[in-house]
């Protein structure tokens, strides 16, 4: 009997576990002008997120261990792809102040728009500032 029981706690436990871990999102928008934005659909503006476990298309940053890893390149004007594997929010926040910004919660991913002038650009994480990367636009 105990066993039955101890396996039911079990089962509703895991259940309500995953019932509190559900997706979240948080989006933001950038308003300036010759700032990237980014965008989840056609009607939508602002930095989006989803879960990691979708797939990414087109060039994508991914988030591990801490780090952006290596640079990217990419066309001016691309659709990137930030997929955060950390198990904490992090940015993807350009050096030069209002070229691109998006955050992305732990486990999620999401998108932004590269600048459309070719270059070399440093970002960083506001949450993490030892993070640092760079997007390189040709």
């Amino acid at each position: 009997m105990k066993k039955i029981l101890l396996l039911c706690a079990t089962v509703c436990l895991a259940a309500a576990f995953t019932a509190c871990g559900s997706e979240s999102s948080y989006t933001t928008s950038e308003g300036d002008s010759g700032t990237a934005t980014a965008t989840a659909s056609p009607e939508a503006t602002g930095e989006t997120t989803t879960s990691a476990s979708d797939e990414a298309a087109g060039p994508t940053i991914t988030v591990a261990d801490m780090s952006f890893g290596e640079p990217i390149t990419v066309a001016p004007g691309a659709q990137i792809t930030v997929k955060n594997d950390d198990s904490v929010e992090h940015s993807v926040t350009s050096q030069a102040a209002g070229q691109f910004e998006l955050h992305v919660d732990g486990g999620e991913q999401g998108s932004f728009t590269a600048p459309t002038e070719p270059g070399e650009y440093a970002f960083y994480c506001v949450y993490h500032p030892s993070m640092k990367g760079t997007l390189i636009v040709k």
